[in-house]
């Protein structure tokens, strides 16, 4: 039984409980959702928190309780979704697009047909640091180093091994290809236990400032004839580039590629939840921009389309037609 299962089981008790002891009261029409979000250093459960707050700020007329929920990232939150353990989950785009048509990570599971896009967020740069005296100064001088490739159902997880196939290389081509979560990568580089990681992230983040703060490591560029190939095949790639000064000891911008976050949820999800969460981020949308850095240059039009390869939900549809987005 997993954490959600048994929440939700002890969800279910104590509201029965409350149903019974206070009868007449509305809690009926009490509705508990949570969001899948990624490591708490993460802008994932940064953005999942900002959406839970701002949708529990009017609870008292919709009824709709949010929780934020720490995971594996991106396909572990598409595939918690789809075993109807979780409600919404953060996700990169080509995740999201993978696990609609059943390829890459999805490809055993087959397509999840009832996966719904609600929004887009952030971009996500794909980020690599290495220690300060690793030697390195592009990704090919990672070649038979310790490097750390992310967690097994994590979206960067897949988004590096896409980028191997394409330069041809293989994990075996690291002296070691460690499997840490994102919360655990920046303390394991200054702690000499790897030489470099591979991230997508919101800039800035607090997973990559401490590295950088706290013992120099450096932002290293992704370029070259395998990231064009990949940017020209794929809509949910495109170009980035980490400014300049933003990481202590990085005072030169670092030209990259990357992916969006999104929001998703799935069919079996009520049209008036996902309506009602949509009116609570959109309403409250100056306030949302305020809650990370990352979310300062955001714009509702391109949220409605950018990044989002799965249909979109219904209630978001009624959203966006009333405000004149579609």
């Amino acid at each position: 039984m997993t954490q959600f299962t048994a929440k939700r089981m002890l969800g279910g008790v104590l509201g029965a409980a409350l149903l019974i002891a206070l009868p007449g009261t509305g809690i009926a029409q009490q509705k508990f959702i949570t969001i899948g979000t990624g490591g708490v250093t993460g802008v994932y459960y940064a953005a999942g928190g900002a959406i839970c707050r701002l949708l529990n700020k009017d609870r008292k007329t919709h009824g709709i309780r949010c929780s934020v929920e720490s995971t594996g990232g991106s396909a572990y939150n598409i595939n918690t979704i789809k075993a109807g353990e979780l409600d919404f989950g953060m996700a990169q785009s080509d995740v999201q697009a993978n696990a609609y048509e059943g390829h890459a990570q999805f490809k055993d599971g087959g397509p999840f047909k009832d996966l719904r896009a609600v929004f887009s967020v952030h971009p996500e740069p794909f980020t690599v640091l290495a220690r300060k005296d690793a030697g390195v100064t592009k990704f090919e001088d990672f070649k038979g180093k310790r490097f750390n490739v992310g967690n097994a159902g994590s979206g960067t997880r897949n988004s590096l091994e896409e980028l191997l196939a394409a330069m041809g290389w293989k994990l075996s081509d690291f002296s070691l290809a460690s499997e840490l979560k994102a919360d655990e990568h920046g303390p394991a580089l200054c702690d000499n236990k790897i030489d470099g990681f591979f991230y997508g992230v919101g800039h800035p983040s607090a997973n990559i400032q401490d590295p950088t703060t706290a013992c120099g490591a450096k932002l290293i560029p992704l370029q070259g004839p395998a990231v064009d190939k990949l940017v020209k095949a794929h809509s949910y790639y495109a170009y980035a580039t980490i400014p300049g000064g933003m990481y202590a000891n990085n005072p030169n911008p670092t030209k990259t590629y990357g992916v969006l976050a999104t929001l998703v949820t799935s069919t079996k999800v009520d049209n008036e939840v996902v309506y009602q969460l949509v009116k609570a981020v959109f309403e409250n949308f100056d306030d949302f921009k305020k809650l990370h850095p990352a979310f300062a240059n955001l714009d509702p039009k391109h949220m409605v389309k950018d990044g989002l390869t799965a249909p979109l939900h219904p209630g978001a549809v009624k959203y966006y037609k009333e405000k004149g987005w579609m």
